[in-house]
């Protein structure tokens, strides 16, 4: 069996590692990569590693777009096979493709306008919406712990990996040359008592393990800081009048705070509005609804008493760009939260710009920035930014709070490595993770007696 690895090494966009094995070509994972505008469609554009049309089973751990983004790429290049995840990835990755089909064709679009100046020819978008639509057929949703045949040689199960609504470990169990392999991809690992979802299954130790590191090097603040937090920024805006100004990405992370929020209006009777200004956020929240049997049981408690955890009399859903627009001319106190997570594209770049210069407003940040993001670049403190090509001074008031992250920090990681069988456990394969934050791991993992570490840069092949 030969392990090869493309993409989130030694970088946390673009997961996608392949798994050939008695004549077969499995994909873990098919991710956009995202950075730079001339290394994104440089990368998302070719696979230099394989020819799709030759891949027979493409396997998805969870719906993020750094993880599914590069599924119509895939398919227009000549994949069709079957695309399998659980139900509820299947549900919100057509919802998150059709949002990154259309993005790309913004996005080229904006660029043409530039490049038409300079009398430059057009560009093509990485894929279109129809590109996007022409995945759904292939698709293939199943429940946690049912075990699926691929064929006589491979079995297939996933199991919860508590990061995001429908997010799994995959568990491959393949029998080669007379033996039997057990692989296990964490894909994203989540934590212990996030909102909403149950907390990640501990898997049987397998003898390779691919797992995610993106927080090797670093702890999160303590779960039980995060609603003092929440609550000094409401106090902060209450005092001034300001605006509290939510990048956040639309899956998971805008219902966490949804969520978050509730708990804290009903506890301290707060009377002021939240606007979830994302449509993508307001599609995946009906998602969400949709799949109680994910729910943690703080959250099913809301549904005992004939409550919908995501809806209270504050919370707004915009829909519109104009009703977008209107909360620019709307005075605080309110809270936004609004999209892209990173603040690189969407909505979200125009509450900035329209409220970053005022000292009575803040800025939250409340998840994972790569490095190089608009959002990387406040969360890091600094003074100037340039938002839509034009510079701003960061004068709002800026809390970072990382105690959200779906994303186990070393600690956590720590924990749940300790329940593997070191003697079992043959090869360890470190993704998705800035390489300083891999090695600070790998040098964690040799303390604690594991062996075999590795580190794969693009283009890796291990055969094992």
């Amino acid at each position: 069996m030969k392990i090869k690895f493309i993409g989130a090494t030694k970088t946390v966009t673009g997961s996608m590692h392949l798994i050939q094995t008695n004549g077969k070509s499995i994909l873990l994972d098919c991710g956009l990569y995202q950075g730079k505008r001339k290394d994104y469609y440089e990368i998302n554009s070719n696979f230099n590693y394989f020819e799709p049309y030759k891949i027979d089973y493409l396997i998805v751990s969870h719906s993020h777009i750094d993880h599914i983004g590069n599924i119509p790429n895939l398919v227009k290049q000549g994949f069709g096979g079957k695309i399998i995840c659980t139900k509820a990835t299947k549900d919100l990755g057509k919802v998150m493709l059709l949002d990154s089909g259309h993005i790309q064709e913004k996005d080229v679009e904006f660029v043409n306008k530039k490049r038409k100046k300079h009398g430059e020819p057009p560009l093509q978008p990485l894929y279109t919406q129809q590109d996007a639509e022409n995945t759904f057929s292939l698709f293939e949703g199943y429940n946690y712990y049912e075990p699926i045949q691929l064929n006589e040689d491979i079995e297939l199960t996933f199991f919860n990996a508590g990061h995001i609504l429908g997010s799994a470990i995959i568990n491959l169990k393949i029998k080669e040359n007379g033996k039997l392999i057990n692989l296990v991809f964490t894909g994203d690992l989540g934590r212990k008592n996030l909102p909403i979802i149950k907390d990640p299954d501990i898997v049987e130790t397998p003898h390779f393990l691919i797992s995610e590191a993106t927080y090797g090097g670093r702890l999160h603040q303590s779960q039980n800081e995060t609603k003092s937090i929440l609550v000094d920024s409401i106090f902060f805006a209450l005092k001034r009048n300001g605006k509290i100004i939510i990048p956040a990405f639309s899956e998971s992370r805008t219902q966490q705070l949804i969520l978050l929020f509730h708990e804290i209006f009903d506890q301290h009777h707060f009377k002021f509005p939240i606007y979830i200004d994302s449509p993508l956020a307001t599609s995946i929240t009906k998602i969400y609804e949709q799949h109680t049997e994910e729910y943690d049981k703080e959250t099913s408690e809301y549904l005992k008493h004939g409550l919908n955890p995501f809806r209270f009399n504050y919370v707004h859903f915009t829909s519109s760009v104009d009703e977008s627009k209107a909360l620019n001319e709307m005075s605080g106190p309110m809270i936004i939260i609004s999209a892209s997570g990173m603040c690189e594209t969407g909505r979200i770049l125009h509450h900035l710009a329209n409220n970053i210069e005022n000292p009575n407003n803040q800025i939250l940040i409340v998840g994972y920035m790569a490095a190089e993001t608009l959002g990387r670049k406040i969360a890091d403190g600094e003074k100037k930014v340039k938002i839509f090509g034009e510079e701003y001074n960061v004068k709002a008031k800026v809390t970072v709070l990382d105690a959200l992250s779906a994303h186990a920090d070393q600690r956590e990681l720590i924990e749940y490595f300790n329940n593997f069988d070191r003697k079992k456990l043959r090869e360890i394969f470190l993704v998705h993770g800035e390489e300083t934050e891999l090695s600070a791991f790998q040098k964690i993992l040799i303390n604690e007696n594991f062996r075999n570490i590795h580190i794969p840069s693009r283009g890796d092949v291990f055969e094992v």
